[in-house]
């Protein structure tokens, strides 16, 4: 898979994730990274497999960040 494509649907998949966990919108509350990892590696796991310069965990909680506007903690 490519990393453009992996993207879009990771950065989709946080949305669905957050919606099947109840979370909303909040920006006091950090959803889990962690959590959500399990949650692709257990039912997605094919978006998990691109290349890249650094690595696929660290791009996939890059995008999660941005997802859920929590770029402070980069």
């Amino acid at each position: 898979m490519k990393k453009g494509e992996a993207e879009k649907a990771i950065r989709q998949l946080c949305h669905q994730w957050a919606r099947a966990q109840g979370i909303t919108p909040d920006p006091a509350v950090a959803p889990s990274f962690e959590a959500f990892h399990s949650w692709v590696r257990a039912n997605y796991s094919a978006y998990l497999e691109f290349r890249t310069t650094t690595s696929v965990s660290y791009d996939v909680e890059s995008w999660f960040d941005q997802e859920f506007k929590q770029t402070w903690r980069n």
